[in-house]
C-alpha cells in the first residue's frame, strides 16, 4: 500500500552542543518537515511512500530531495519552482530549558503554491492512503485551498486520509486564519487522527473536561460523535520532566475500545524534534502491515522513543530496531 503525503520540505538549522542561537559560531544543517518526517520514517520500515512538495533549484532544494531518496521516498511528485527553501531554526533546550523554534518560511517554495498545481489523477493513482497535517493549512489560505484540493481528490477516489493535527499557533497567528473552521473540514474527510484532547479542544471550539486517561477517552468520543468518518484517533501522552529525560506511552483509541502501553522513560534525549512524526510512522507502518491495533501502539512508541536517540528530524530506524527496542534491548548488539 503505497502513502502519498503533501506537506513542506524545510532546512533545519539548530545551534551546535546546545548552544544559543545568538552566542553559537556554527549551525547543524538537518532536512526535515513534518510529513516529510513520516515518510521518511514509513519508508525506512519497509513501506512504500511519495512525496508531494516544491522546492527551489538550489543546493537546499536538492538536499531536500537527496535527503528523501536516500530513504527510498519516492520524489518524483516534488516540483522545483520560483521562490525559497523554507527554514526553520532550532535552539535545543538542555536541562530546565526549554527548545525553541524560529520559523523563516514565509514565500518559500511550497507555500506559494496554490490548488491547480498538482495533478492528483497521476499523484492517488494507485494510492492506498493520503497523508496530510495541519501544518500545510496553516501557511496561508493558498495551502490551505490546496491541502482541501489534495483532500477532496483523494476522497473522490475513495483513498482513506490520516491527518496529524499539528497545531502550531506561530504560523495560524500570521496570517487572518481560522484554523477551527478549516482543520475541521480536513479532519472530517480523515479516517484516522493523529491528536489529542487539545486538538478536539480547539475543533470544537470548548475545552474537553475531565484528566488524565479519562480526558483522552471523552476527547475521542466527542471527535468520534463530530467526525463520522473517523475510526482510530492515536495520541501520545508525554510528562517532560526536564530537556534530557521525558515519560512517553501510546495510546490508541477506536469507536469501540482503546488501546494504551506502559509509559516508557527516555532518558540522555539527543533530539526529541520530530518524535510525533515518528509515532505517526510506526503506527501507520504497523497498520499498513497488517498488524492488530495493539502491535499498532507499541511500534508507534517504539519509534518515538529511538527517534530521541537520533539527531535531526526524521526516523531512520528499521524494523529489526522495533523489535529490539520491544525485547528490552539496551546493551551493545555485537
Amino acid at each position: 500500500m503505497r502513502t502519498v503525503f503533501l506537506g513542506e520540505l524545510l532546512v533545519r538549522l539548530s545551534a551546535q552542543g546546545r548552544q544559543l542561537l545568538a552566542t553559537t559560531p556554527a549551525l547543524d544543517v538537518h532536512v526535515g518537515g513534518a510529513e516529510a518526517n513520516v515518510a521518511v520514517g514509513m519508508a525506512m520500515l519497509g513501506c512504500e511512500t511519495s512525496m508531494v512538495s516544491a522546492v527551489p533549484d538550489n543546493d537546499f532544494g536538492r538536499r531536500a530531495i537527496a535527503h528523501l531518496a536516500a530513504a527510498g521516498v519516492d520524489a518524483t511528485g516534488v516540483l522545483t519552482t520560483p521562490g525559497r527553501m523554507g527554514l526553520y531554526i532550532l535552539t535545543p533546550g538542555a536541562g530546565v530549558r526549554a527548545s525553541d523554534i524560529v520559523y523563516d518560511r514565509a514565500a518559500s517554495s511550497f507555500a506559494l503554491l496554490g490548488p491547480g498545481t498538482f495533478d492528483w489523477d497521476v499523484l492517488l493513482a494507485g494510492a492506498g492512503r493520503l497523508h496530510l497535517s495541519g501544518i500545510t493549512p496553516a501557511l496561508g489560505p493558498n495551502s490551505a485551498a490546496l491541502a482541501l484540493e489534495a483532500a477532496t481528490a483523494a476522497e473522490r477516489r475513495d483513498v482513506p486520509i490520516s491527518f496529524d493535527g499539528n497545531y502550531r499557533a506561530r504560523l495560524w497567528e500570521a496570517w487572518d486564519s481560522n484554523p477551527r473552521a478549516i482543520l475541521s473540514e480536513l479532519v472530517g474527510k480523515a479516517d484516522i487522527l493523529f491528536g489529542n484532547h487539545q486538538d478536539i479542544g480547539l475543533l470544537l471550539g470548548k475545552p474537553i473536561a475531565g484528566d488524565g486517561e479519562a480526558r483522552r477517552r471523552a476527547a475521542a468520543d466527542a471527535a468520534f460523535a463530530a467526525f463520522p468518518k473517523l475510526k482510530l484517533m492515536a495520541s501520545t501522552a508525554r510528562r517532560v520532566i526536564d530537556a534530557d529525560a521525558n515519560a512517553i506511552a501510546a495510546r490508541l483509541d477506536s469507536r469501540d475500545g482503546v488501546v494504551q502501553t506502559e509509559d516508557v522513560l527516555i532518558a540522555g534525549i539527543v533530539d526529541r524534534i520530530g518524535g510525533g512524526d515518528a509515532f505517526a510512522a510506526g503506527v501507520m507502518a504497523a497498520l499498513g502491515k497488517g498488524l492488530p491495533v495493539a502491535e499498532a501502539a507499541e511500534w508507534g512508541l517504539a519509534l518515538t522513543a529511538l527517534k530521541h536517540s537520533l539527531p535531526g528530524d526524521a526516523s531512520l530506524f528499521r524494523e529489526a530496531d522495533i523489535t529490539a527496542f520491544r525485547a528490552g534491548a539496551r546493551d551493545v548488539r555485537r
